[in-house]
């Protein structure tokens, strides 16, 4: 993590950097990515195009701090429901989870589609989004490592425990949030979350459930559902084993 600059132009630059992003995410709230533009957030701010340039180098550096800043405040909002819902089973967890993903998305709707696609097409994500997704993932990792997939699942476990076993960093991940689980399994079940989180809240997010006569939320619990269902993911705590009864003496 970078040292933060506690002088006062240190504190000057960190605020102005701040006030950019804001203008920035207002900007993509009106017009989605594309409308991003330095030259208006210059304007907005009072300051010349040039010395925007002195806080951010480019368009896409600053379409990159947005998106990692999205990425961070949707990890932390799935990782407080993790801990919130900590004991529960593993069902009520992933319910937990979800919900609290579509909350942040629906609360930051133009935030969330620059995490789903390409802001512009020539944009290049770092690689370093990707660490920010897999903190976005990491819980679900944990509470689906309690299930297994049925037999439509094998193949794509099959094929996701090859890729962490020849990744070191997709298997370190794993093993950061699901200790002694099946890697296959656990990637398998992130992975179908992850789609199904998106393919609900994606159409969602760009309104193509407008006008339909139901909430986008029951749709997302009914998928949730069934890939708990699928997963065999138990909907009540398994009670620990009584201690066997010490055995009798014999008079």
């Amino acid at each position: 993590m970078p040292k933060t600059d506690d002088s006062p132009r240190g504190r000057y630059r960190a605020q102005v950097r701040s006030e950019i992003k804001r203008a920035a995410l207002d900007q993509v709230a009106s017009g989605g990515a594309g409308a991003v533009a330095l030259n208006g957030i210059a304007k907005r701010l009072g300051v010349s195009g040039p010395a925007l340039y002195k806080y951010f180098g480019s368009r896409d550096e600053l379409l990159t701090e947005l998106i990692l800043d999205g990425y961070a405040d949707l990890a932390t909002a799935v990782a407080r429901a993790a801990e919130a819902s900590a004991g529960q089973p593993a069902r009520a967890r992933l319910h937990a989870l979800a919900e609290a993903f579509h909350a942040w998305a629906v609360a930051h709707p133009q935030t969330y589609l620059l995490l789903t696609g390409p802001p512009s097409p020539t944009y290049q994500a770092p690689p370093e989004t990707v660490d920010r997704a897999r903190a976005v993932l990491g819980p679900f990792l944990g509470v689906l490592a309690h299930g297994r997939p049925g037999p439509a699942g094998t193949a794509l476990r099959d094929q996701l425990d090859h890729w962490s076993a020849g990744t070191p960093e997709v298997a370190a991940w794993v093993a950061a949030y699901a200790t002694d689980a099946d890697a296959g399994a656990a990637l398998a079940g992130a992975v179908t979350v992850w789609a199904r989180l998106h393919g609900v809240i994606g159409l969602e997010a760009v309104g193509h459930f407008a006008g339909m006569g139901f909430a986008p939320a029951t749709l997302l619990r009914a998928e949730i559902d069934a890939l708990a269902d699928a997963y065999g993911l138990p909907s009540a705590v398994t009670p620990a084993a009584a201690p066997a009864a010490p055995p009798r003496c014999r008079r």
